[in-house]
């Protein structure tokens, strides 16, 4: 059995919510990153493209470049105003991420090259050692004004 520990937090304020859960850095893991975003922002009735593609792919790297044995990832989700923040943080803080030209015909190379297209800014946070977070922020559209309810 996959041994995933979720410290989930969420604060429904409207203004500021987060959320941050624990998940072994295995495809597996990588998997119920995306699931477990899909899930949350549809409970913060947030939009879920383009932030569960960018999650994807934050945790597939996570879990591909950045992972230690036996050391879990983290997934953490804040919406502070319009903002959607995605960070993934990993305890390889030695391998930095890097954009590369993928071949036409590789399998893979593309992902944070898809992270820069979807996301509206992305980054790289150190520490502490020997952590490294990479983070994208994702802009969400304005929405129609909920009713108030009359008494």
């Amino acid at each position: 059995m996959n041994q995933e520990t979720a410290d989930l937090t969420a604060n429904l304020d409207d203004h500021f919510r987060n959320v941050s859960v624990s998940l072994s850095a295995t495809p597996h893991g990588a998997r119920l990153a995306r699931l477990l975003a899909t899930e949350q922002l549809r409970a913060w009735g947030l939009p879920l493209d383009p932030a569960d593609l960018v999650v994807a792919e934050l945790a597939a790297n996570a879990v591909t470049h950045g992972r230690v044995p036996g050391r879990d990832f983290r997934l953490t989700l804040y919406v502070v105003g319009d903002t959607l923040r995605i960070e993934v943080t990993d305890t390889c803080g030695d391998r930095l991420p890097r954009t590369q030209q993928a071949t036409e015909d590789g399998e893979s190379g593309r992902g944070l090259l898809l992270v820069e297209a979807l996301a509206d800014r992305w980054g790289v946070a150190h520490g502490p050692t020997p952590h490294k977070t990479v983070w994208a922020e994702v802009t969400i559209p304005a929405t129609e004004p909920r009713p108030v309810p009359s008494r």
